[in-house]
């Protein structure tokens, strides 16, 4: 399936729907969830769960994870508990964007998890957080805010 067919589909089903869709894997992952290897585990309304394995092929120049894989996650995350919250035919985008990095990643830190919850949901804007933690240990790796434009049909 094409990016721009998933996209589509997006729009014929509510957000939630889609998003259980793409976790339950009767739809295809985005494309930039399968470049940086990361996948949904869970969804629920308001919320999204994704994890990603770090390994040295998200590494920067100085020989850590680079800390736009970990602000992508969390973006996603963020983004896709909004999404949870939308009828069908109806869309967002990322309007703000403001992480924390409180540790950073490297291969040996093992599978991280992402959690995305709404904290705020209008008609045209909704703000969410997420965090990023090291399964293993329970340690915070990064935590963030998103402020989200909603947008009806085009």
């Amino acid at each position: 399936m094409t990016p721009q067919a998933l996209a589509e589909r997006s729009r014929e089903m509510d957000g939630l729907s889609f998003i259980r869709a793409l976790l339950e894997g009767e739809l295809p992952p985005p494309p930039i969830a399968e470049l940086l290897g990361f996948r949904p585990v869970e969804a629920g309304p308001g919320r999204a769960v994704f994890e990603l394995v770090p390994g040295e092929q998200h590494y920067n120049p100085i020989g850590s994870v680079h800390g736009g894989v970990a602000a992508t996650l969390l973006d996603s995350a963020m983004g896709c508990a909004v999404q949870t919250t939308l009828p069908a035919g109806t869309g967002y985008t990322t309007l703000e964007l403001k992480v924390n990095f409180v540790r950073g990643l490297t291969a040996q830190s093992g599978p991280v998890r992402c959690e995305g919850e709404v904290v705020h949901r209008g008609g045209t804007v909704s703000t969410a957080e997420g965090r990023i933690w090291e399964q293993e240990t329970g340690k915070l790796v990064a935590h963030a805010t998103t402020t989200c434009l909603i947008f009806g049909p085009r």
